[in-house]
Order: C-alpha cells, then structure tokens, then sequence
C-alpha cells in the first residue's frame, strides 16, 4: 500500500472540494499546519490550475479572507448510468455540473459490447459540440445495474443478465480515453452518492432505492456510501418465513415483473417509462400492479429501517415518476411494518435530482477517482507549472 501523503497538496484539495474550509485561515483551523506549509500547497494547486482563486468573501474587518475553489475548466468527465431498458450518458466539468447529455432506450439486454460502443460513438458527438476532444477528458465513472466488485473494479458474478457477469468495465474505454482515470459502481450506489451530496445534503443517513425494471438499494451512512465487504450491499429479498434461500426482491417485486405481467394481458409495453406513462394516464391495472409491487418493496425496506434507523428513504428510478401510486404504497407499508422508534422523524420521499440522480453520480465517481489525496499530491508534489491531470491513476 503506497504511504498515504498526510501533507500533501490532495489533503488540502480534499477540504477545498468538500466545502469544509476554502480560506486560508479555515484550512489552517481544519489541518494544524503552519502558514508556510500551506502556502506551498497552495501554490501547488494553483500553479497546476487544479485550484482558482474565486474572489474575497465579505468580513466585518480588515482585509476580506481569499477564497478557493477547484477550477471547473482543467478537464471534462464523462458519466455513464446504464438501467434495466434506459441508458443515460452526461458529459460534466470538474464540479459535476452537466455540459451536454443524452439518452437512449438501451439497456442490460444489449449486453456491454454494443452498450459501450454507442456511448463512446455519442460522446465523440458530444464533445464535438462543445468544440472539445477526447484530450479534454480526464475521468470517466460508469454506474451498471448489478454489484460490483470493488477490489477488482470487475462486475461480480452472478449478474441480473448473464453477459454481464466478470465484465471489467474499464477495458470497453481503452482506446478511446486511455489517459483518463476511470470509476464504476452499481447504479444505486452512484444515485446515492449523488441524492447525499446534492439532493439531500442536510441528511448524514440515507437509504436510497433504484426502482425500475430492476431494483436496487444503497446506503448512505455518516455522509458515506457504505458498499459493504466486497461491494455487494443492499441486495433487497422479500419478506418470507421458513428457511428457504433469500432469493432477489426484483425477482418478485420490479418494473420486469409488472412488465412482463402487463405484457401477459396484451399491453405492449418494453421500458418503465412506458409503465409510468400508462400510470400516469391513469389505467387502473396499472396502477395496481404498481401499488402492489410498492407494497412488496416498503414490507422489505421496513426491515432496512429498523435495522439501520435511517433518516430518509429515497426513492428514484423511474417508477418513481409515477408518484403517490407507488410512493405511497412504499412509504404506507413501512411505517407498517417498522417499529415505532425507528419511523420517529422519518422522511419517505422521491428523489430530488430526479433523471439526473445517476449522470450526477456518475460523474461525481469519477470525480472522486480524479481528485484521490494520494494521486493529487505525487502529480502537483514539486510545484511545477503545467502539470496535466491527463495521467492515468499512480
């Protein structure tokens, strides 16, 4: 294990980036340091443009303290969140702020080869747009809607769809972005991320929920995504007696299972967004598969609650567009189901980000695969002007 920089340019980054301390005088409060060292790191960022100058706050005396900030124009980061049936592609600054997006009805089925080949065709497209180049990118996080395996970055086995199973993500990119640092997580967990830091942010514990045709959870727990030991956290199982293997929630509780129920009586439907629009037209059988399925889904996270006394449930994905008709259901057999200690102050609600919940997520893996401590002292260590981010991870 490389020796962990404790006074590296990436530690004061890491504060700067997180909002903690942005002046010189709360970087010092925050590290210990004395002025000449922080100085120096400092000037490291700032010589490497990684950090900017954004002006002087207001004070009530004296000289107005200096603020910084990361510089959102050094790079792009590409981001990637692949679904059931929908796959949405983002390209983002340094600050996860979306340039440019795109979407497209394609998912797990298609299978990774052709996933990965129509993004990287359509991220040439964005960027042309924006008059920029694959140079330009300098990380890439990609959200896949099953777990993975965090010490290998390689797709845990099995998967929802058996193409998928032992797939390291990574290697579709080569070629294309080979300098750019690269991050991949189970879908839930970058939406997590995102709703946490973004949507969310007045909560330190959350569970998340993925509802489309899959399902997935996700913890946030102290501020932190929690993926458990080896990434495979949060694989809901419906609420059975008897000592029968657990077996996947989504299995019995899902858009695939109202799906292919819908397409049993003659309803032509392939995506969840074609559920929640006949949802939201307000076709009866519908609306109570999903009550049905809301059901299934808040009897098993009421176990969740009691478990880890959350202070939220979130619920996104698709099928939360269809609202109160699946929410409600969610939220009802919850406060149901847990004990009463635990629902004391509980939020049950749909996302905040919305469609966007992933891409963010996404781009903010990446984001963190950038910025590391580590990664970003040994670049700038030495101070010399110029130096690129384009380096793949040390």
């Amino acid at each position: 294990m490389a020796h962990t920089l404790s006074t590296g340019s990436g530690v004061v980054l890491g504060l700067i980036r997180s909002g903690l301390a942005t002046t010189r005088s709360d970087l010092i409060d925050q590290l210990g340091w004395s002025r000449i060292t922080l100085a120096r790191r400092l000037d490291e960022l700032l010589l490497a443009s990684i950090v900017v100058s954004v002006g002087q706050l207001d004070s009530r005396g004296g000289r107005p303290p200096e603020e910084f900030a990361v510089n959102p124009h050094a790079g792009l980061l590409l981001a990637v969140d692949i679904g059931g049936s929908h796959t949405r592609l983002a390209i983002t600054d340094l600050v996860s702020t979306i340039l440019s997006e795109d979407e497209a009805d394609i998912g797990l089925s298609e299978g990774p080869a052709e996933i990965f080949e129509w993004a990287g065709q359509v991220f040439d497209h964005m960027l042309d747009r924006l008059g920029k180049t694959r140079a330009d990118v300098v990380g890439i996080g990609v959200g896949v809607p099953g777990p993975v395996d965090f010490v290998t970055g390689r797709l845990a086995t099995p998967q929802v769809d058996a193409q998928w199973d032992g797939v390291l993500v990574k290697d579709y990119f080569a070629g294309r972005f080979d300098n750019a640092v690269f991050a991949v997580d189970r879908d839930v967990n970058i939406m997590a991320l995102a709703e946490a830091r973004r949507g969310w942010s007045e909560y330190r514990d959350v569970a998340v929920l993925k509802a489309g045709i899959g399902v997935g959870l996700a913890f946030v727990l102290d501020g932190s995504i929690y993926h458990g030991s080896r990434g495979g956290a949060g694989d809901l199982s419906p609420v059975r007696s008897g000592g029968a293997r657990t077996e996947r929630l989504e299995t019995i509780a899902s858009g695939a299972v109202i799906r292919r129920e819908l397409q049993r009586r003659g309803y032509r439907v392939r995506t969840s967004n074609d559920i929640v629009g006949l949802a939201n037209q307000g076709d009866p059988e519908v609306l109570r598969l999903l009550s049905e399925t809301g059901t299934a889904i808040g009897q098993s996270l009421a176990h969740v609650v009691g478990l880890l006394n959350p202070q939220a449930v979130v619920v996104g994905g698709n099928l939360a567009q269809a609202g109160e008709p699946f929410l409600g259901a969610i939220r009802d057999a919850i406060f149901a189901g847990a004990r009463d200690f635990a629902l004391q102050g509980l939020v049950v609600e749909k996302s905040r980000l919305g469609h966007i919940a992933g891409i963010t997520g996404a781009s903010l893996i990446a984001q963190d695969a950038l910025f590391e401590a580590d990664r970003i002292s040994r670049l700038t260590r030495g101070g010399l002007p110029g130096v690129s981010l384009l380096i793949p991870s040390i």
